[in-house]
């Protein structure tokens, strides 16, 4: 038994774009959580609660991170973050405060990847305070599609949710980022404008990733969107938050770091930004390489060209994403 715990709570380190090299944290048992989205990569959730509980002992939960920190670094492996990432909603766990204040003993940042859906509750804004780097979701600003798309417990309140994101990030001094997930077969009309202007206006937002589903969801119908909505969705994003804005679509890429290789490079960066095609002109160009290398990546499916308002972006190809 306890070596399944151990098992549960610990693991990594995995390579995070947004993270480095992140050990990760299960403190919350299997499926536990306030949302049911569509799109999550472990299915259906097997209990819908908003009631902060106890879990593990906030002790146990320190010594197997720190036994793992040990193994990990006696490898000559580096962690950049220890983060909150488990099967389940990780606020529901009222001992959240005590076991981020025991694990900033071992002396590396913590994270925390919440759904934002407790944010309005103090005690978990007081818990969140904790870390160094928190990552918000914000799927959605209008109810009709928060309802469809992350199917929360029923007297959750949206409006309340999104009020104290916004007080959240008025009073937090690290890093925050928030995170909106799109799918396919939502009609989401303006709602991109508005998710952009209500992420415009948080306190030291350091970055707004859009991300799409890599891995099976829980609904087989939540499949990544079209490469166009994705694209438009990073301009509107643009209009408001300027150069704050990613793409998070599964490929872990040494983004804008030139290495030399062309195709590298700009698989690196379209897939986390869409490029016009002037600019990826001036890069080829720069690095005096042939149109023919965009070309014959295109030819092979691992971009993709878009068109926006008038121009041609070059995008990554989310085909193949899901298995």
């Amino acid at each position: 038994m306890a070596e399944d715990i151990r098992i549960a709570i610990a693991f990594g380190p995995v390579p995070s774009r947004r993270l480095g090299k992140s050990l990760g944290v299960n403190n919350i048992p299997p499926k536990i959580c306030t949302y049911s989205c569509v799109y999550c990569q472990l299915g259906r959730s097997l209990k819908m609660t908003a009631v902060r509980q106890r879990f593990y002992e906030p002790e146990k939960i320190f010594e197997q991170v720190r036994e793992k920190v040990i193994e990990v670094k006696s490898k000559g492996e580096e962690i950049d973050y220890i983060t909150f990432v488990p099967d389940g909603e990780p606020t529901i766990d009222v001992n959240l405060g005590k076991e981020a204040s025991l694990l900033k003993e071992l002396g590396i940042p913590l994270a925390i990847i919440t759904n934002s859906s407790l944010i309005w509750d103090e005690g978990v804004q007081e818990d969140l305070m904790n870390f160094d780097l928190v990552s918000v979701k914000v799927d959605a600003v209008s109810k009709e599609i928060w309802r469809k798309v992350n199917r929360p417990i029923k007297f959750l309140d949206l409006d309340k949710i999104l009020e104290n994101i916004r007080i959240f990030s008025m009073k937090f001094n690290g890093i925050l980022f928030s995170e909106t997930m799109l799918i396919d077969n939502i009609d989401y009309g303006n709602e991109f404008e508005k998710i952009a202007a209500y992420l415009s206006s948080l306190e030291n937002l350091k970055c707004a990733y859009i991300s799409v589903p890599t891995r099976p969801p829980a609904e087989d119908w939540a499949r990544p969107p079209g490469e166009e909505l994705l694209n438009e969705a990073f301009q509107i994003f643009k209009n408001f938050l300027g150069n704050k804005v990613e793409l998070l679509i599964g490929y872990e890429g040494d983004a804008f770091a030139y290495s030399g290789d062309i195709e590298k490079d700009i698989l690196s960066i379209t897939a986390v930004h869409p490029m016009r095609e002037e600019s990826i002109k001036r890069l080829v160009e720069r690095e005096g390489e042939e149109f023919s290398k965009v070309e014959n990546l295109l030819r092979r499916g691992l971009i993709k060209k878009v068109y926006y308002q008038g121009h041609v972006y070059y995008i990554r190809n989310l085909k193949n994403l899901l298995p």
